[in-house]
């Protein structure tokens, strides 16, 4: 045990120094290192009107598996109550789909002041800069340092650009301007591919060492059936979302890139112009018309029903988060034992070109709108002081967590306890970070490996190792992009031109993904391109 939770703790340090980029992956040649400038120092801080009121953003996960409302529950009730005693105000959460964030945020924003929360979080970059872009966002940069000093020190040094701090890492170089402030990843493995171990088991088959074998396994599910399920069997499963579901055999097709090459392509943070992307998508069209990737995914929505699929026993592998199947919130292997007591998920390292995450996660920002920026950004630094993230992390003793050698594993509350969290060490409040955040990195890996309940620190060790073993960053690039306005459309486009490709006869592939690609480019992706091809020279 001891051994594989120091094996955690030297990988998060060591995942933490290369988040910002990756050395170049083939043959183009490497794009030449890349240093930002100095901005201009920030402009005059306006004072701001102290209401004592504040309505604040939250993810709503659904109460599937006996989660409580997002936005109204214990969690929100001890915040609420301590926000008014240490601050003098008063909150009230608004609850926006974790997996509509999009949609939501954009109706909540346009609908303007009283609707659009005073303090909001997304994991979409391009829809902040393009709210930016319309003068919908309020510049930070001036109230850092007396607002915020908090939540300064405890984001810390960019590990992307040395000597910076992260908290400016989205600084606009040109005017010092700072409209969104990142929120920190504690550990930034990506994506797994997991399998039925218990179905290799039953076939008499090796755990897969390549992409070919991986496929050939996937046949003998198909073939042999070996859970029994009859035509309910689904070898490879994954939902609407094929663009996630699909990614790493997709991205195992895409052809070597140097990091500016993988920052110009990454258009409305979707790959599909990469060279090599359609060679992959047209490989997943052959696995979708041998019946190898379940029949009817453009119509399962919502995750909540992939979920219960897998949990049902007939999923023979899918690609998802990185410790999917572990995490105590979505019960994934814990409810599928009760289905199929002696199943088995287990990750493996079977494609090219995985991807790690940056330490960049959320980002948080106030709408100009807002009349209570004030409250807003009090409560911002509120969240970063340890005395109250560290509470919403852990919990209560007994519920949420026991400690192990002083440091906290998590326990998962039993479904519609008051005190059950409805996301990991409920990330969905503690805006600035997500994953459990001790002090140190040593702490960190610990409790990392402590925390997914019953699930032993050898298996999550073996996940987190798997998803960044040959890993790479994201490209990181500081630049101030203006062709903003095309982002949500074209990424459903690209979304449903994946999926229409997929499930096409073989013999219309090639149509169908060049005319949506050429459609896809004169509905803005070639104008987004353009621009970044000229900003990273």
């Amino acid at each position: 045990m001891k051994k594989l939770l120091l094996v955690l703790v030297m990988l998060l340090a060591a995942t933490m120094v290369f988040a910002g980029g990756s050395k170049d992956s083939g043959s183009r040649p490497a794009a030449p290192a890349y240093i930002p400038k100095e901005p201009p120092p920030p402009g005059p801080a306006v004072p701001l009107p102290a209401t004592g009121k504040l309505t604040v953003e939250v993810f709503d996960r659904g109460t599937d598996g006996g989660k409580s409302m997002a936005h109204d529950n214990e969690w929100t009730n001890w915040i609420k109550q301590k926000v008014k005693a240490d601050l003098g105000i008063d909150v009230t959460f608004i609850p926006v789909g974790r997996w509509s964030e999009n949609t939501d945020i954009v109706n909540l924003m346009a609908a303007g002041p009283g609707s659009a929360p005073d303090l909001c979080y997304t994991y979409a970059h391009d829809m902040v800069n393009a709210f930016r872009d319309q003068g919908g966002i309020m510049d930070l940069a001036p109230y850092i340092n007396s607002y915020l000093p908090d939540l300064k020190k405890l984001l810390g040094s960019d590990p992307a650009f040395s000597g910076k701090d992260f908290i400016n890492r989205n600084v606009d170089l040109q005017t010092g301007k700072i409209f969104s402030i990142p929120s920190y990843r504690v550990a930034i493995a990506q994506r797994n591919i997991f399998i039925r171990k218990d179905w290799l088991d039953k076939l008499g088959l090796g755990i897969p060492k390549d992409y070919n074998e991986f496929y050939n396994t996937l046949k003998a599910f198909k073939a042999r059936d070996p859970g029994g399920v009859g035509a309910r069997l689904v070898p490879y499963g994954v939902n609407s979302d094929a663009r996630w579901g699909l990614a790493d055999v997709i991205h195992h097709h895409i052809k070597p890139m140097n990091d500016r090459d993988r920052w110009v392509y990454n258009i409305a943070d979707r790959y599909i112009y990469m060279n090599g992307y359609k060679d992959g998508v047209k490989e997943m069209n052959k696995w979708y018309n041998e019946g190898l990737i379940f029949k009817d995914f453009p119509l399962m929505v919502t995750a909540e029903d992939f979920y219960n699929q897998i949990k049902s026993g007939v999923v023979g592998a899918f690609c998802q988060n990185w410790d999917m199947p572990y995490r105590t919130d979505y019960r994934i292997l814990e409810d599928l034992r009760k289905n199929v007591p002696s199943a088995d998920y287990i990750p493996i390292d079977i494609v090219n070109n995985k991807d790690m995450m940056d330490k960049v996660g959320l980002q948080i920002f106030i709408p100009e709108f807002s009349p209570n920026k004030d409250a807003a950004l009090k409560y911002l630094n509120w969240l970063a002081k340890p005395e109250n993230y560290g509470f919403l992390q852990l919990g209560q003793a007994g519920i949420n967590h026991e400690m192990v050698s002083g440091v906290p594993r998590t326990l998962a509350a039993p479904a519609q306890h008051p005190w059950i969290q409805n996301s990991p060490n409920n990330i969905d409040y503690t805006m600035p970070m997500n994953g459990v955040e001790l002090g140190s990195t040593e702490l960190n890996g610990r409790a990392l490996g402590l925390g997914y309940g019953s699930i032993s620190a050898d298996v999550v060790s073996n996940a987190f190792v798997i998803s960044t073993r040959n890993a790479r960053a994201p490209a990181v690039f500081q630049a101030t992009t203006r062709v903003n306005q095309y982002s949500n459309d074209l990424k459903e486009q690209a979304d449903d031109l994946i999926a229409k490709a997929i499930t096409c006869p073989p013999r219309d592939f090639d149509k169908v993904w060049d005319a949506g690609i050429k459609a896809w480019l004169s509905s803005g992706g070639q104008e987004v391109y353009d621009e970044r091809a000229s900003l990273y020279k």
